[in-house]
């Protein structure tokens, strides 16, 4: 696994390996350049970069064309970059962010259900672990 957090333009092209993968670059271009104007050999040279720095993997396509894949799951990506973002742009105040971006939101009422919910369980975890 790479430690290797990854800029905003390689999220995109991640975003769009962990719906489709393994594709190719083509796939990638094709639904990057549907929202953005963005070069094929751009998109080829990220995903060589990506590569590079153990963000993405490669193997055999058709040809000698290859298909790429996330190496780390969409999960521990999101966990990382929020990670960063917790330490540079809050100083590690965990009520700061939450609260910025429960702020900034439009949170369904569904949506305030689900993290009330999701606190109730941390709640709970804390209450049996002796927290």
């Amino acid at each position: 696994m790479s430690n290797k957090k990854p800029s905003e333009a390689e999220v995109e092209i991640l975003q769009v390996l962990w719906e489709r993968q393994p594709c190719s670059v083509r796939t990638v271009h094709e639904e990057i350049s549907g929202h953005k104007d963005v070069g094929y050999t751009t998109i080829l040279k990220q995903l060589q970069r990506m590569q590079e720095k153990g963000i993405v993997g490669r193997e055999p396509g058709d040809g000698k064309s290859f298909r790429y894949f996330a190496i780390e799951s969409a999960g521990a990506t999101q966990s990382k970059l929020l990670g960063r973002l917790l330490r540079t742009a809050f100083k590690g105040d965990v009520n700061e962010l939450v609260m910025h971006a429960l702020g900034d939101a439009k949170a369904s009422g569904e949506d305030l259900d689900a993290i009330k919910k999701f606190i109730a369980q941390i709640e709970d975890k804390n209450t049996a672990d002796g927290a």
